[in-house]
């Protein structure tokens, strides 16, 4: 008997699982076929900042996009809790972003600018205002950008919601199970096959991250960079906001512990965590926070985002082939834009209108690569 389906999601990240979880809430029937396990690569290994607003200083449509996705959290969070028993651990504590020095002060009144001007709370802050809120940050500061509308979330929890909440609405889930090649015939996509059998529905979507690239043209490659992270444990909370300066950010989770991140280091895929990268996101982080100092190493690991030439992400119909979409290259802005995400191509496989603001900036044959790009941090 075949294997027949409406949508065939290939990628179990949070974005795949986010797909899924709208189509399924849909009424649709959906397969999702992750090579390893749900949520094993990027979606596992990052922080889950919601940072919405602290790399962007003109409108995009990542920027705009960003904004919508990072409004959906408060309910999101309450939504997965009724429908999976899982807690995303959404925090709404704001984010800090660190001026050391004259060039960075300038660059965060900038933002703070654009960010007034675009109806969002972004405040400057002195070093004395700052340390009122959070007295563990350092007195070697210019200036602080206080984000009080961004936040976070537990990444591994929310990929395990969304995929468990695309379960209970009645989504196949398939594990281990590598997609070789599509099915195609006459332009248009009816399956796919993977190392145990065929599977088929008349719309498929690429969610693969940075891998995955053989079943898409060359034109819509990801560039994988590469980030390392560690994890400390300390005796006392020492702040709550999430810290942010060029280079590293701190995230404080549950039970005294803070995510600190991340390297960049583009074209590669290993999974090695280098004593140097160790070495200096140490050093940053007790920049910020000099108590981190006396903070224990718990864990360290590394992952690997799905970048773009023009640091937008691939979502949209492939070229040529009817049926067939792709949904990739979120680059560091994966669980933030996961919730938008999956309304967003949802809407796009049911054929309903969407923003054109969006559709001409992530669309796979845009030919405009110039477009606003998030700053490196």
């Amino acid at each position: 008997m075949k294997k027949q389906f409406d949508q065939i999601i290939v990628g179990g990240g949070v974005i795949g699982c986010s797909i899924a979880y709208q189509l399924a809430k849909r009424g649709y029937r959906v397969l999702i076929v992750e090579r390893n396990q749900i949520g094993c690569e990027a979606s596992s290994a990052a922080a889950g900042m919601l940072g919405a607003q602290g790399e962007f200083a003109e409108k995009s449509p990542l920027f705009q996009f960003a904004q919508e996705s990072r409004s959906l959290f408060e309910s999101l969070s309450k939504e997965l809790m009724e429908e999976t028993g899982i807690d995303i651990q959404y925090i709404h504590k704001g984010i800090m972003k660190l001026a050391f020095h004259q060039h960075q002060y300038n660059k965060l009144k900038t933002i703070a600018a654009f960010q007034r001007k675009a109806a969002n709370s972004a405040y400057l802050l002195s070093v004395e205002e700052a340390r009122k809120m959070e007295p563990g940050l350092t007195e070697n500061l210019r200036a602080v950008l206080y984000m009080p509308n961004d936040g976070q979330v537990s990444a591994r929890h929310l990929t395990e919601a969304f995929s468990l909440a695309a379960y209970h609405q009645s989504a196949v889930l398939r594990e281990q199970e590598k997609v070789t090649g599509l099915l195609i015939e006459d332009g248009a996509v009816y399956g796919i096959q993977t190392t145990k059998e065929a599977y088929y529905a008349d719309q498929v979507v690429i969610a693969t991250g940075a891998f995955g690239d053989k079943l898409l043209s060359k034109d819509y490659g990801i560039i994988p960079v590469k980030g390392e992270c560690l994890l400390l444990e300390l005796e006392e909370d020492l702040f709550q906001s999430t810290l942010w300066m060029d280079g590293c950010y701190l995230v404080p989770k549950q039970g005294k512990k803070v995510i600190v991140g991340a390297s960049s280091i583009p074209g590669k895929t290993d999974k090695h965590v280098r004593a140097a990268s160790i070495q200096r996101l140490l050093s940053r982080a007790q920049k910020m926070v000099p108590q981190l100092a006396d903070a224990r190493i718990s864990s360290f690991w590394a992952g690997v985002r799905p970048a773009t030439a023009d640091e937008l992400p691939y979502m949209g119909e492939v070229p040529g082939i009817a049926g067939l979409y792709a949904a990739k290259g979120h680059y560091r802005n994966g669980i933030l834009l996961s919730p938008i995400t999956g309304i967003y191509m949802a809407d796009l496989i049911e054929n309903k209108p969407v923003d054109p603001f969006y559709y001409d900036g992530f669309r796979l044959n845009r030919k405009d690569n110039k477009l606003e790009k998030a700053g490196e941090s």
